[in-house]
């Protein structure tokens, strides 16, 4: 089994060029929670849903989020009576809000819910939240903390960033089954996702981080940075201001002891021997999915490096 900590977007594509290589039922996704929200009197799960909606097939490849087609009448007629409509949710993903927010006031965990929604919608691979505890990413600004969202959609990230905690994680507990899938995994993939505020969480719930150092198989990581630029999100800007080196190798140092293997892209070629002295394996490859093709290249490039000495 092929064990994936996953963020959002990056992660997704790249999951959605991992399971056309794999039996799905071989692939265990970790996903990070701490972007998770309650708008609207709903319980948003941005990340989770981002990989259940891509592996189903659904995800609107345009922006990366949401569902391919849908329509925001909802939340327009909302704007119409005066609710703030900063955060983009379509009708069909209204849904997916309505649906979770009714399981969890029934009593059913997040790990649960996120099971039963897969299977509904067609995904054979198991997608679990970190934990079924709410653990909230909160971002500590000169103009004080915010919850992520707030910070990166509603303030689009403009915020100098002093640093980030995950609220509540010292209280939460690895999602059933997480902590197993890691122990018996044959390979462990860090998707390229940021490393501060997506793996970040769930490296931050205790016993995880434990187990990774435990792993008896190869772990590889895959840069999210190219170029001292991040593909996807506010990970460049967030590691600058926090005092990280905005490259692969600031990456490849915030998963010392973690990882065994770093995928870089070409274009960070020349950062390969520091890497290396990090005592990791550096592979390089094209890193940046523009499409299926590219997707499944750099996935067979992650299993390959977790095979091979």
């Amino acid at each position: 089994m092929i064990v994936s900590l996953a963020g959002g977007v990056g992660a997704a594509r790249f999951l959605d060029g991992l399971v056309r290589l794999l039996r799905p039922e071989e692939l265990f996704i970790v996903g990070n929670t701490g972007d998770d929200a309650e708008i609207h009197g709903l319980h948003i799960s941005p990340d989770l849903d981002t990989v259940v909606y891509t592996l189903a097939g659904l995800a609107n490849a345009e922006h990366g989020w949401g569902i391919r087609g849908d329509t925001f009448h909802c939340l327009q007629s909302m704007g119409q009576l005066g609710e703030d409509t900063w955060f983009q949710l379509g009708d069909r993903d209204f849904a997916t809000h309505l649906w979770r927010s009714n399981r969890l006031r029934e009593g059913w965990p997040l790990s649960r819910i996120t099971k039963e929604m897969g299977a509904r919608l067609g995904v054979r691979s198991t997608v679990t939240p970190m934990c079924d505890e709410p653990v909230r990413t909160m971002v500590n600004t000169p103009g004080g903390e915010l919850e992520f969202q707030e910070y990166f959609v509603k303030r689009r990230a403009r915020d100098k960033v002093l640093g980030v905690l995950f609220r509540n994680s010292k209280e939460a507990k690895p999602a059933p089954g997480v902590l197993k899938a890691i122990g018996g995994a044959s390979g462990i993939i860090f998707c390229p996702s940021n490393p501060i505020i997506s793996i970040g969480p769930i490296l931050s719930v205790p016993g995880i981080r434990k187990a990774l150092e435990k792993r008896k198989c190869r772990s590889a990581a895959i840069s999210p940075i190219v170029g001292g630029k991040a593909l996807k999100g506010p990970a460049a800007g967030m590691m600058a201001s926090m005092g990280n080196e905005v490259s692969a190798r600031g990456v490849a140092r915030l998963y010392q002891g973690l990882v065994d293997v770093f995928v870089l892209d070409r274009e960070d070629r020349k950062l390969a021997p520091a890497i290396d002295a990090l005592g990791m394996r550096t592979v390089v490859t094209n890193t940046i999915m523009t499409g299926l093709a590219q997707k499944k290249a750099l996935a067979r490039s992650v299993l390959k490096a977790l095979e091979n000495e």
